[in-house]
């Protein structure tokens, strides 16, 4: 029995590496579970809804095992791979790259709610906080770990690694699966898009379960010059003037393109319809186009926003469609949206006003720029504070122009995931280019949202001396006697009314004090000569001392009578009380030629 006890006693601890696995061994197994189940929701979804029409379509040219492979190739067309189409009349395969902007939608919400779900499951426990704790400093998440207000979070890197994995772990099959159908996959693209959806929508994730702190953003933008990291990223991790101008003038682009398409669409309305019924004559298939199209509705706002640019987009190589000029392929399949294009032709002056668009995106981001340039984001205070907060108009102009650089740079890559092959040959080019829209973006947004932040922020920082008090202005001003550059007159101004200068002696006069002899007193006649006002008028009686021990508004004691405080009289202090006027204007005060 001595033996057992002195074993136990001598047992030696786990080894912290094993600890540390075992710690992270849960939060690394519900990360993997959380990808895999969104990414057998994303192909469940994509399952049913080829189901239904395969189920709805009276003329079914394959069985339930071809519509299967189609919703796998559909759920991976999602993520932007390119499909290759191999059942065509010329027995050449055929690339499919246009991806639907809107289905992409779906595997990212997937992906982005599994990696919240997966960071908020952490076990409890002091070893766990200790080893998240660690991993959250090492991460920049550490600002935002609260294990005193709840369970813990599972590390980020565990939580981000696992979801990553569990969801590639079910995209790899889904893709095997998916080459033998009709749609294949290509390998190139399915093997870049598919881990980099799944690597940024599971990071957004876990940093948004963290309450988004400002840690990761900044150890992002470490390859940027500080003067942009800080106009991108504000204080306290809020998005900067250069982060929030980008993005509303993007919404301007992106909400333009979509009104121009619907104008078009309601101007073509019979064109549109007769396609719609040329393309099937079932209502299953009628509901199949039109939800085609509903999903293509963001690639069509992508390419009304480059058409109002100025590249405008192609239908085709070397059809190219814009405001100055349209030339669409002359063999295109009916399809509702392609019936939105204009005809072939010379632009008309109806065409050339889509140039609005890209004009009230610079508008709009210059004034962004401009209202954050004049409260002084970095920092500063208002204008007016005790220290200068507002840029000057060199930085102003810079972050406009950086504003513009990347509203550029995020609607270019927009064009490219909206575009892309429709076949070989001539439809091999389909859809805007996106180099040549970056640049058009640029070129817009900067000669317009550049002046528009430099007049604003000038306009909104100006002090206009019309909102100046008036008397503060004539206090300003010099003392009368000195304007004309003569000598101070010192003597009586008869004819001055109100600005009548009195002397020495006759303040003190008017006080009751002595005067001096020689001078004149308190109505300007030598003393002792009285004037016919000064004999009507009866003398002032004296004034009472106040009463110190109370208030006025206390009851005066029974040895000493209450008496009111006298007014104070303001006009003899300034020799005004032997004036003529009687009443007071508040237009007295203005100067006098």
């Amino acid at each position: 029995m001595a033996g057992v006890i002195e074993m136990t006693a001598r047992r030696r601890p786990s080894s912290p590496l094993l600890s540390r696995v075992r710690d992270r061994t849960p939060g690394l197994v519900g990360g993997l579970l959380g990808g895999a189940v969104a990414a057998g929701l994303g192909l469940a979804s994509f399952a049913v809804l080829v189901m239904m029409l395969w189920i709805s379509s009276p003329y079914p040219d394959s069985g339930p095992g071809g519509a299967l492979h189609v919703a796998a190739a559909l759920w991976l067309l999602a993520h932007g791979a390119e499909l290759v189409r191999t059942d065509t009349l010329s027995g050449v395969p055929a690339p499919v790259g246009v991806t639907p902007l809107l289905l992409l939608a779906l595997p990212v919400w997937l992906l982005h709610r599994a990696a919240r779900d997966a960071t908020d499951g952490g076990p409890g426990g002091e070893d766990d906080d200790f080893a998240g704790n660690a991993v959250y400093e090492n991460d920049g998440f550490g600002d935002a770990a609260e294990p005193d207000d709840g369970p813990p979070l599972v590390p980020a890197r565990t939580a981000w690694t696992g979801v990553v994995l569990g969801y590639l772990t079910v995209a790899a099959p889904a893709a095997l699966y998916a080459a033998g159908g009709a749609l294949r996959p290509s390998w190139v693209w399915t093997g870049v898009c598919v881990p980099l959806v799944a690597v940024v929508a599971a990071g957004a994730g876990v940093w948004s379960a963290y309450g988004r702190p400002d840690g990761p953003l900044r150890r992002l933008l470490g390859v940027l010059p500080a003067g942009v990291r800080t106009l991108l990223l504000g204080p306290h991790g809020r998005p900067g003037v250069v982060a929030r101008a980008p993005a509303a003038g993007l919404a301007v682009l992106v909400a333009g393109g979509a009104l121009l398409v619907a104008v078009s669409l309601v101007g073509h309305g019979t064109a549109a319809q007769a396609s719609l019924l040329r393309l099937t004559e079932a209502w299953s298939g009628r509901f199949a186009v039109l939800l085609l199209c509903a999903a293509l509705l963001p690639n069509a706002a992508v390419w009304g926003a480059a058409y109002a640019l100025g590249p405008g987009f192609a239908l085709g190589v070397g059809h190219v469609v814009s405001p100055l000029s349209s030339a669409p392929a002359p063999f295109l399949p009916p399809f509702p949206l392609l019936a939105a294009v204009p005809e072939a032709g010379e632009g008309a002056p109806v065409h050339w006003a889509a140039g609005a668009v890209p004009m009230v995106a610079g508008v709009v981001i210059g004034w962004m720029v401009a209202q954050g340039a004049a409260e002084g984001e970095d920092g500063g205070t208002r204008p007016g504070g005790g220290r200068a907060a507002v840029w000057p108009a060199g930085r102003t102009a810079r972050a406009a122009g950086v504003a513009a650089l990347f509203c550029a740079a995020v609607l270019a890559g927009l064009a490219a995931l909206a575009g892309g092959p429709l076949g070989v040959a001539v439809l091999a080019g389909f859809g805007p280019v996106w180099w040549q829209v970056g640049a058009a973006t640029l070129a817009w947004l900067a000669l317009v949202a550049v002046p528009t932040a430099v007049g604003v922020r000038a306009w909104r920082c100006r002090s206009p001396r019309s909102e100046e008090p008036a008397i503060g202005r004539q206090r300003e001003e010099k003392a009368e006697g000195t304007r004309r550059g003569g000598r101070l007159r010192t003597g009586p101004r008869r004819g001055r009314g109100w600005f009548r200068r009195p002397g020495v002696a006759g303040i003190a006069g008017v006080a009751g004090g002595v005067g001096v002899p020689g001078r004149t007193g308190a109505s300007g006649y030598p003393r002792g000569e009285a004037s016919s006002a000064d004999e009507k008028t009866p003398p002032r009686p004296p004034e009472p001392k106040p009463d110190t021990a109370g208030s006025p508004d206390t009851p005066a004691s029974p040895d000493r009578p209450y008496v009111p405080y006298a007014p104070f009289d303001h006009d003899a202090l300034y020799g005004l009380g032997d004036e003529d006027d009687t009443g007071f204007e508040p237009y007295d005060f203005q100067g006098r030629p």
